[in-house]
């Protein structure tokens, strides 16, 4: 894909986020789809192409009511909204379709009108790592976290630090979830969960969700908000997440999409403005910073603790609070991208002056899949 050549030209949240219990998963699809589309300025006819994850694009097509000639139905965890964007600008791009859609949205707290999780018995899964107790994200980190720790040298102070700092984000964002100031001792002090992660270093589980709408460049003009370009994509998909981590203490999906997005945008680590990094957990934010190549693995907690990444810092990231306190309703992805786009347009709550290019960084499947977005509300460079 050619950078700039594709841009993004509404994106919205769900009208409410955190509980909401008065609506359906599909619902929250419809209400995140409808109100990115009054953010373009479009009409539901207008949309011909169309991407979403977990629910089928069928079913959400047949509810809202279009029929677009190119879906996408990628689903690999959290980054599917990442891989979507890359799919959809490709797809834009090569003509199969001019205007696209992704949708998001998951009743992760009030489970209304969502499968349960399952694991199936003749999954890989379950027959080599359920049995022996590994089932769900607390209980499949912790063990290379606890590696990559020893290794680099990362301090709990450290890891406990990571939370603090996205709170201090989240206290200047209105929608975010939790808001209330904490420190490295209240982290610290929360209830353990699965050692070495305690409450304040695991994602919130809520209602919600989003959308955006892709279509060219060209056409981008003619829309109400000013477009926010495509610079670069990456992504990667590999083997379950104990097998493929490198000793215990890395992502070689993290490794191979972070750079294919980098080449393609054309850019080194110090003209990145905005950095949002997905963190389910604590200990992501501190994986991205080293697998994308911002500095060495073991600078990565002396980093975030020293407030470089905090308001104010050198290397603004997770500006919205992340999914420890803004939201995280299952699927973290859309979220992250939602904010790089705000930052774009210079509308978040806690803008960063004078932002140029934003890094938008996912992951899914237990570390299996990545997806990485370099945006720019700049179409200078062709």
């Amino acid at each position: 894909m050619r950078k700039n050549q594709v841009a993004v030209v509404g994106a919205a949240e769900t009208t409410e986020l955190g509980v909401v219990p008065n609506m359906s998963q599909l619902q929250l699809h419809a209400d995140a789809a409808l109100n990115a589309i009054a953010d373009a300025g479009l009409k539901l006819s207008d949309i011909d192409g169309f991407a979403t994850a977990v629910e089928t694009p069928q079913q959400v097509c047949h509810y809202l009511g279009i029929k677009p000639t190119w879906v996408d139905g990628t689903s690999v965890g959290g980054c599917s909204f990442m891989l979507h964007v890359r799919h959809a600008a490709a797809a834009i791009e090569a003509g199969l379709c001019k205007t696209v859609l992704i949708t998001h949205a998951e009743s992760g707290k009030s489970m209304i009108g969502k499968a349960p999780r399952s694991i199936p018995a003749d999954s890989l899964q379950g027959q080599f790592e359920a049995p022996y107790g590994v089932y769900g994200p607390p209980s499949m980190f912790p063990i290379p976290v606890l590696r990559f720790m020893k290794t680099y040298g990362i301090t709990h102070e450290q890891l406990a630090s990571v939370a603090v700092v996205q709170r201090e984000w989240a206290a200047k964002n209105p929608r975010a979830m939790m808001k209330d100031p904490i420190t490295v001792a209240d982290v610290l002090n929360s209830r353990m969960i699965a050692y070495p992660f305690r409450l304040l270093q695991c994602c919130l589980v809520t209602d919600g969700g989003g959308a955006l709408i892709l279509t060219s460049a060209d056409h981008a003009k003619d829309f109400p908000r000013k477009p926010v370009y495509i610079m670069g994509t990456g992504e990667s998909v590999e083997t379950p997440m104990v097998s493929q981590m490198e000793t215990f203490n890395s992502s070689r999906a993290f490794k191979t999409a972070g750079p294919l997005a980098f080449k393609e945008a054309g850019i080194a680590h110090k003209d990145v403005d905005h950095l949002m990094i997905y963190d389910a957990f604590a200990h992501l934010p501190l994986f991205g910073l080293g697998d994308l190549g911002f500095m060495p693995h073991e600078e990565t907690g002396k980093f975030i603790a020293d407030g470089n990444t905090r308001p104010g810092g050198k290397l603004p990231l997770n500006t919205n609070g992340g999914g420890l306190s803004y939201m995280h309703s299952g699927m973290y992805g859309m979220y992250a991208l939602q904010e790089s786009v705000r930052q774009m347009r210079g509308i978040a709550p806690a803008q960063v002056p004078n932002a140029k290019i934003s890094v938008c960084h996912g992951v899914g499947g237990m570390f299996a899949a990545s997806g990485t977005i370099v945006f720019t509300n700049e179409r200078s460079s062709t």
